[in-house]
């Protein structure tokens, strides 16, 4: 198991394989999912690392997409005779999940990546620095169950780093807000620590932000490909296609993903509120338990908009993000009645 240790592999891991696994097949094999391509996947064990598919069963019982394996699943996997190819049987329990919803107008689930401890959200210290969108992040990742660290990268080439570090800590209020350079190499090493001890973090960020780069500097060597950004409006050019895991020199791994230029949310539980700390505790502040937040007395948020405590496009956006939310659940009930009917008919 000394490979599947380099992956992440665990004690906690390994009792879930001999409660679930080790005593009734003994020809499946534990293994993570390092890349996935249109419904094939490479998966690493401690015999090899095959190209895999999903078993006949295994598919037929799948009712959504994540019942499927994602980039940084753990999975149960068989190696066909005589190839270094395999069959995924089933998934390993999760303990996280970042996801969103698909762009465009379907209301269909993406998975951006399963297993990760902390969830690096990186943005560039450039006009590419929207806080609205950071805070969709942020709300996704406290809904994911890994930790959110916010990344400032392109700190060389900042002239006032400051100013984006504050408008970040409003923001994230809670989490940790970490400046760095992938040339000069400046809080790198603060980042490599956070990976010790085999933690899995994901990279999530629009195009141009210097995901690439930061890895290459987290690597300690050119490992992936990188773009420079358009001079006319800062943004960026996707270098990244897929998502792919990546092992650490240091011990830890990470997860690069494609830059996301448009991020909605997917999920119908109480994480706006983890991401809106600060509008939570006002609104417990209220005089009256059922307050509208609109024109009632006693109103702390409409007090705190006023005074100006409370940034006006914050809380807008946390009013939008709760909309959208809304919508999402009343139309994935929607999905559901019908297929009931279809079922029943």
């Amino acid at each position: 198991m000394n490979q599947l240790n380099e992956y992440g592999w665990n004690n906690i891991r390994q009792d879930e394989w001999k409660n679930n696994f080790e005593t009734a097949e003994r020809n499946y094999l534990p293994g993570r999912v390092t890349l996935e391509h249109k419904r094939m996947y490479r998966v690493v064990t401690a015999e090899g690392e095959w190209l895999s598919t999903c078993s006949g069963s295994f598919t037929h019982a799948a009712a959504e997409r994540r019942d499927f394996p994602a980039v940084g699943d753990w999975v149960a996997v068989e190696q066909m005779p005589g190839e270094e190819k395999g069959i995924i049987h089933s998934l390993l329990p999760r303990t996280s999940l970042f996801s969103r919803k698909v762009a465009g107008m379907a209301i269909t689930e993406q998975i951006i990546a399963v297993n990760v401890d902390i969830v690096f959200l990186v943005t560039s210290m450039n006009d590419d620095f929207n806080a609205r969108r950071l805070e969709r992040y942020l709300v996704a990742a406290y809904d994911s169950g890994a930790l959110p660290v916010v990344v400032l990268t392109k700190k060389d080439v900042c002239d006032y780093p400051e100013d984006y570090i504050d408008q970040a800590k409003q923001v994230a209020i809670g989490a940790d807000v970490v400046a760095v350079s992938s040339k000069t190499g400046e809080g790198i090493d603060t980042l490599s620590d956070m990976l010790q001890n085999g933690k899995t973090a994901a990279l999530l960020g629009s195009s141009g932000v210097g995901k690439s780069s930061l890895i290459n500097a987290l690597c300690g060597e050119a490992r992936m490909a990188v773009q420079d950004i358009r001079e006319d409006d800062a943004k960026g050019r996707h270098t990244t296609t897929h998502r792919e895991l990546i092992k650490m020199p240091a011990g830890g791994i990470l997860i690069d993903t494609p830059g996301m230029r448009e991020f909605q949310l997917w999920n119908e539980n109480d994480s706006v509120d983890s991401g809106f700390k600060d509008i939570e505790s006002l609104a417990n502040q209220c005089q009256f338990r059922n307050c509208n937040h609109h024109s009632e007395p006693g109103c702390a948020i409409q007090k705190a908009l006023d005074e100006g405590v409370l940034e006006k496009q914050r809380y807008a956006n946390y009013l939008k993000l709760q909309k959208e939310l809304a919508y999402l659940e009343r139309k994935a009930n929607q999905k559901t009645q019908q297929g009931k009917r279809k079922t029943r008919k």
